[in-house]
């Protein structure tokens, strides 16, 4: 019977959709294991072969663990809120909605097809309101908090309102805004209900700011740092600016130190946790005030370096800085203005990578130095960010490389503080052999003693302190687009933010008919007609109808891309809830992720903005586990082979790879679906795809057109995407779970490559011939050995992520099982249970044929029992002078003389003797026989 894998996979998929077979509960006797693949956005495009890779592994280890007899946990939903599907919304006019659930349908036929054991019962959509409604509470949650310093949590923002109205905030530790007046508690009592929300909003853990942002014209909405590359929007490509505009925000600096902290306790890869490090950047130091000369200002700095204040020979500041326009002098307004808008068309990650250019404009205005009194110039420059620390330096040119280009650049004296050093070429940055000198009461002191003596002159001086700080910053969270969450918040008399009360949430979208901002610059939400709270009716209504009395504008801004993705996985435990964000004895029972598979490309944007809403929900008693997930796997990326022709510079001719050589040419992507096995492009359908190239003169080498590889990125763009539709057709689903995971270890990339997908195909069709006899008779210990040898790798390989190797592993398996003729029911069971995680469909078929009436996926796994790998017998070759005659298989326990005898008395001996009498007989036990004359 032929391996039809067409009709089994379609039969299985069927089957598996009717029974459920993989919904998990929550009240289950079994042990638990949660096993969850980062939720795919829904992009257009569908999926390619490199998409699958995460998912394939992490249902390898969910079907794995259900046959260890734990309820598995694992969902699949969608993180369906993105620019892409408004982007379409704008050129098209169709609605965000219908494009994305056009392409969820085609994801879910996709992943289908696949063969993935995933509880579709419990699929999230964060464009769902059943679902963002619990991402509206949680901001609100988040609002109606601020974090206690002394606890070091957060807690109800109605605990800060009653200290306030007894002890005022002077002897408070909470995290708040710099500019945080101070008053007591009769002060409190007299504030107006208005300056109270004003105070409170500097507290709470969600906020509003006048913050600068990473704005894009012509996508009309503040960008994120990740969604920048190389100074354009990663979607479409458009320049970007820095704008201030007030944005709300997430106080996620409030966490900084328990982020750190964190990541010592969880199973996380550790260059995930160097980048999480890096980003949250905590450095100490000491607090610096240096006062403007001729103004009533005052300039903070944070410096690392404290002990180098006397070489400080110039001040830079962000040219984004509150005082730059207060202090810059008439004379240098001009230059000054001119460089604040050249820095505005940069992104913040390309002035942090540029460390080449070297740019700035002198303020005209001076600070005075804390000790000497001396005038310090201020500088403003674009290596110094305003959200980065106080977004001003203490410029120390002899200690810091950046500091001595610029000064070297401009001019700027460079004063050496450092004993015995020279620094005529460069700054000297080696601070364990710093022995300050030139510094007053600093000099023939180490760093760490000067660093301790400044600060306590620095405090006795009232302009210093020292202090821990961070790189990271509060996060933006204000997107002006129309696809994302609505914020749950009116504005009331006095332009506060309101929130709107639980039982009338969710807050939805409005219709809206363009999807672009408004003409006056408002974004998206501004063209609604109705979006206005009735606080009478508590309904959304017309805009003409707010008055500022009963009827109040709603927020104008939706929610971040990373809102509905930071708290998913708890919301999978019980997503059918609409009482609660889920049940008590739902997130008791589940916990956390035991086991979490997705890309490092999120390492500082979900993977911590969720571990950051995890810990603020343990604060409030909401979550019971402060971080998330206990594991976390990066899966490596599956690489596509591009295809290139190559176009002549100066002429209409495109060459074939191997003409290119003296010629100067621009190489051109082409579809690979146009290149066949051997390289060679089919010229004609090129043609028809790039009709703007159809007319050029195509330079063939021995009638062939050969073009160009190289292994990138599998993107649409680059147009080398493999379907897994098409590979599903030709090769079977379990043929492409299997090359996935043979392709190499989990966390690598690898080139992916269609030809190489035959050699596992034919491993299946071997297992398949494998079962065509099973019968009841007893396996025999060389199929035993084998079975268990199997049996502990393929355990041991699941165990330590390593896929790869269990699939060579099935293999010689099935090579020596076929080879010992094997037909045993016993040992195919077993072996048909171990390939099931891998290939589940044949497994299945295979389970069914064997007489099974239940699912493979509820079978134990096998067992493994070391005694069939222990050896009881040996193979002694028997020499005659030294030469290899034959082999004889004797009890391995059995001693020197009964071997000696086994030997002698064996019809190949005498064969060998013909009656002779050997000189002597030399025997090892356990290892050699050799008959001597």
């Amino acid at each position: 019977m032929e391996y039809n894998f067409r009709e089994i996979e379609a039969k299985w998929q069927k089957k598996w959709s009717n029974e459920e077979p993989f919904r998990a509960i929550n009240d289950s006797d079994k042990p638990k294991y949660y096993v969850l693949s980062m939720f795919p956005y829904p992009s257009g495009a569908g999926l390619h072969v490199g998409h699958p890779l995460g998912y394939i592994a992490g249902d390898i280890y969910a079907r794995f663990k259900r046959h260890k007899g734990f309820n598995v946990l694992h969902p699949m939903g969608y993180d369906s809120f993105g620019l892409p599907a408004e982007q379409y919304a704008i050129q098209t006019g169709q609605h965000p909605a219908k494009t994305t659930d056009q392409n969820i349908k085609r994801y879910r036929e996709q992943l289908d097809q696949l063969g993935f054991s995933f509880d579709w019962n419990r699929e999230v959509r964060t464009s769902d309101p059943t679902y963002y409604k619990w991402t509206q509470w949680v901001f609100i949650q988040l609002y109606d908090s601020w974090y206690d310093k002394q606890v070091d949590k957060a807690l109800p923002i109605q605990n800060l309102v009653s200290k306030f109205e007894t002890e005022g905030n002077s002897g408070i530790d909470a995290v708040c805004d710099d500019d945080t007046p101070r008053f007591s508690a009769t002060e409190w009592k007299h504030f107006s209900e208005a300056d109270k929300q004003r105070i409170l909003l500097k507290y709470r853990l969600t906020y509003l700011a006048d913050a600068e942002v990473n704005w894009c014209p012509a996508l009309g909405t503040v960008l994120a740092n990740d969604e920048i590359v190389n100074g354009v929007s990663e979607r479409g490509g458009h320049p970007v600016i820095r704008k201030k505009m007030t944005q709300w925000m997430m106080r996620i600096t409030a966490y900084a130190q328990r982020l750190l902290d964190g990541l010592d306790t969880i199973d996380w890869p550790q260059p995930l946790k160097d980048s999480q490090t890096n980003w949250i950047g905590r450095s100490e130091g000491a607090s610096v005030s240096f006062k403007v000369k001729s103004h009533d200002a005052v300039i903070e700095v944070f410096t690392t370096r404290p002990d180098t204040i006397f070489g400080a020979s110039f001040m830079t500041l962000a040219p984004e800085h509150e005082l730059v326009q207060k202090i810059t002098s008439s004379e240098q307004k001009a230059e000054v203005d001119a460089y604040i808008e050249a820095t505005s068309k940069r992104s913040e990650r390309d002035r942090m990578a540029d460390v080449k250019t070297i740019s700035g404009a002198f303020t005209g205005a001076y600070a005075e130095h804390p000790f000497t009194k001396e005038p310090v110039p201020i500088w403003i420059g674009d290596y110094v960010l305003a959200g980065y620390g106080t977004g001003a330096v203490m410029s120390v040119p002899c200690g810091d490389q950046r500091d001595y280009d610029f000064a070297k650049h401009f001019g700027i004296d460079i004063p050496n503080i450092f004993e015995g050093v020279d620094i005529a070429e460069e700054a000297f940055v080696d601070k364990a052999n710093t022995i300050i000198a030139n510094s007053d009461f600093l000099n023939g002191l180490n760093f760490k003693e000067a660093t301790r003596k400044v600060i306590d002159e620095l405090e006795q001086l009232g302009q210093g302190q020292g202090k821990i700080n961070y790189r990271l910053r509060d996060a933006v969270f204000s997107r002006q687009r129309y696809w994302g969450e609505p914020f749950p918040v009116y504005y009331d008399a006095n332009g506060l933010p309101q929130m709107l009360a639980e039982e009338h949430l969710p807050l939805q979208l409005p219709e809206v008919e363009k999807y672009l901002p408004t003409e006056t610059g408002d974004p998206p939400l501004g063209n609604a007609t109705a979006w206005a709270w009735d606080t009478t009716t508590n309904t959304v209504v017309s805009n003409e109808k707010i008055d500022r009395i009963r009827v109040f504008p709603l927020e104008l801004n939706t929610m971040p891309g990373w809102a509905g993705s930071s708290q998913y996985f708890n919301r999978y435990m019980d997503p059918k809830n609409d009482e609660a964000i889920y049940s008590e004895e739902a997130i008791e029972y589940w916990e956390d992720v035991d086991l979490y598979i997705g890309g490092s490309e999120h390492a500082t944007g979900h993977l911590l903005y969720s571990r950051f809403w995890q810990k603020f929900l343990f604060d409030r008693g909401i979550a019971p586990k402060d971080e998330f997930a206990r594991k976390l796997i990066n899966q490596g990326m599956i690489t596509g082979t591009s295809a290139f022709v190559y176009k002549d510079q100066n002429s209409n001719k495109i060459y074939s790879k191997g003409l290119v050589s003296g010629n100067k040419v621009n190489p051109i992507h082409a579809d690979v679906s146009f290149v066949n096995a051997s390289d060679e492009l089919d010229v004609e359908g090129f043609k028809k795809w790039r009709p703007d190239l159809a007319d050029a003169e195509y330079v063939l080498e021995a009638g062939k057109f050969i073009v160009g590889r190289e292994v990138e990125k599998m993107s649409k763009s680059k147009y080398n995407v493999v379907n897994p539709d098409a590979i599903c057709e030709q090769y079977g689903a379990d043929s492409l779970r299997l090359y996935e995971m043979f392709l190499g270890p989990l966390e690598q990339s690898k080139p992916w490559n269609t030809a190489g997908i035959t050699g596992v195909h034919s491993f299946l069709k071997k297992l398949w011939k494998l079962y065509l006899g099973v019968d009841e008779n007893e396996p025999t210990n060389e199929n035993l050995k084998t079975l268990h040898k199997t049996i502990k790798k393929v355990e041991e390989d699941i165990e330590n992520f390593s896929f790869n190797t269990s699939v060579a592993t099935f293999m010689i398996c099935v090579n020596e099982i076929t080879a010992q003729k094997c037909s045993s029911k016993a040992v195919l069971e077993s072996l048909a249970i171990l390939v099931s995680p891998y290939a589940p469909h044949i497994a299945e078929e295979l389970w069914e044929r064997m007489g099974h009436t239940t699912s493979i996926s509820a079978a134990a796994f096998p067992k493994f029992e070391e005694k069939y790998l222990v050896e009881s017998s040996k193979e002694y070759p028997i020499s005659f002078n030294g030469k290899l005659r034959f082999k004889l298989e004797l009890p391995l326990d059995m001693g020197k003389d009964d071997i000696e005898k086994a030997v002698m008395a064996h019809e190949k001996t005498h064969e060998q003797l013909q009656g002779r009498t050997p000189k002597k007989v030399i025997v090892v036990p356990g290892k050699i026989v050799n008959i001597v004359g």
